[in-house]
């Protein structure tokens, strides 16, 4: 217990001394060092006269040229885009399904910046936030990389559905594999031919079934590098999940990718302040990354949750949520009431924890067990996580949809 203490704080204060130097390498890196900008000693008597070239002495060499960065046998130049059509699937007449992929390569050598949204096709948010983020970004100013796919889901998107044609969740079958289900083989195709390219990952979502989350980080706060990222983002609600068995996230960072969720809203509907929001926040990732020019480098310290619960209704009926997304409750505040539209008798949610609401269900129609509101616990950011179920998780463990058993990646 103590070790796994010290292993956690260790994390948190790794990423709050990174990330101020990580917000000012872009400027150090700019200004002249010492020796480059200095001018070249007289040479000794005696010595060889130093040699004339057209350029002044001490003035740096230029740049190597950035090269192309090609992928999925498309090669772009640097200090362009593109947007690539990444045929992956078809439908059921056989025509091939063009998933979007954006290419931004910048002018200057760096890493890869990938954003993902759509896996979830009803989940709308992330698609506007990834694409207008996309289109906001100047490959002349750009360090390194981003690849920036709006929709991985298409065939949920056409049918604004959460699920593939065969009712599964794209999220449960990440990495893949090539010979599984139509999800595994999407998902194998995708992370093979996308994801293994990234050095960051932020996968964008939305609350699922019905229910609206506070715009919130989600990550393994365990992990120093995933803690760096998370922070980076800017975001002021930052949440511990290690991701369920099967999400891109968990994927990407078992094979060594630091990833992190960005949560924002609810499915089947875009808003414009959750999606200008996001987008903000990719903003200043890029700046804190040093892949663009810093806007600002003030790092305000977010709200860390490292434990959170589902409240369950525990009568049938019409529910009227009585908190929002950000409210602060305490123990035995009325978070909900629940009205059998029968006999009209009502009974009241109330919270058996101190702490915010980070999800809630919209107002409807409820049965006995149905998670309603979603609340980050009032605890140290130091304490120890637990380990996750579904009671902690990004979505409820009734609507987590589990891979078959040959179907699980390997």
């Amino acid at each position: 217990m103590i070790r796994t203490r010290r292993t956690w704080l260790a994390a948190l204060g790794l990423a709050l001394v990174l990330l101020p130097g990580a917000a000012g390498a872009q400027r150090a890196q700019a200004a002249p060092q010492p020796d480059e900008a200095a001018p070249q000693p007289a040479a000794a008597a005696g010595s060889a006269p130093a040699p004339v070239g057209p350029d002044p002495p001490g003035e740096p060499a230029p740049d190597p040229p950035v090269p192309d960065y090609e992928i999925v046998g498309v090669t772009v130049p640097a200090g362009q885009r593109r947007q690539l059509d990444w045929r992956v699937s078809e439908s059921f007449a056989g025509t091939a399904l063009p998933v979007p992929l954006h290419v931004i390569h910048g002018r200057r050598p760096g890493r890869t910046l990938c954003l993902t949204g759509g896996i979830h096709g009803d989940e709308l948010n992330g698609v506007e936030i990834v694409r207008r983020a996309a289109a906001s970004i100047e490959p002349n100013d750009l360090t390194g990389t981003v690849l920036a796919a709006p929709i991985v889901n298409l065939h949920g998107f056409q049918r604004s559905s959460r699920y593939m044609p065969d009712r599964r969740d794209l999220n449960r079958f990440f990495p893949g594999r090539p010979t599984g289900s139509s999800a595994s083989r999407v998902a194998y195709a995708f992370f093979g031919s996308v994801i293994a390219r990234c050095d960051v990952l932020v996968d964008f979502h939305t609350g699922s079934f019905h229910r609206i989350n506070l715009p919130h980080v989600r990550g393994d706060l365990q992990r120093s590098d995933v803690v760096v990222l998370a922070l980076a983002m800017g975001e002021k609600t930052v949440m511990h999940g290690v991701g369920a068995s099967g999400t891109l996230r968990r994927a990407a960072v078992d094979a060594g990718i630091p990833a992190i969720t960005y949560e924002v809203g609810e499915p089947m509907q875009l808003r414009e302040p959750e999606i200008a929001l996001g987008t903000a926040r990719v903003r200043t990732l890029l700046g804190r990354l040093g892949m663009t020019a810093l806007a600002e480098d003030e790092i305000e310290p977010p709200e860390i949750f490292v434990r959170s619960r589902w409240v369950r209704v525990e009568d049938g009926g019409i529910m009227i949520a009585r908190v929002e997304i950000g409210d602060r409750v305490k123990v035995g505040d009325v978070l909900a009431t629940v009205t059998n539209p029968i006999s009209s008798h009502s009974r009241e949610l109330r919270s058996p924890y101190a702490g915010r609401v980070v999800g809630r269900a919209v107002n409807q129609v409820v049965i006995p067990g149905f998670a309603a509101i979603h609340i980050g616990l009032a605890v140290p950011p130091e304490t120890p996580p637990e380990p996750q179920t579904g009671e902690e998780a990004d979505e409820p463990i009734d609507d987590i949809q589990a891979p078959e058993t040959e179907e699980r990646p390997e």
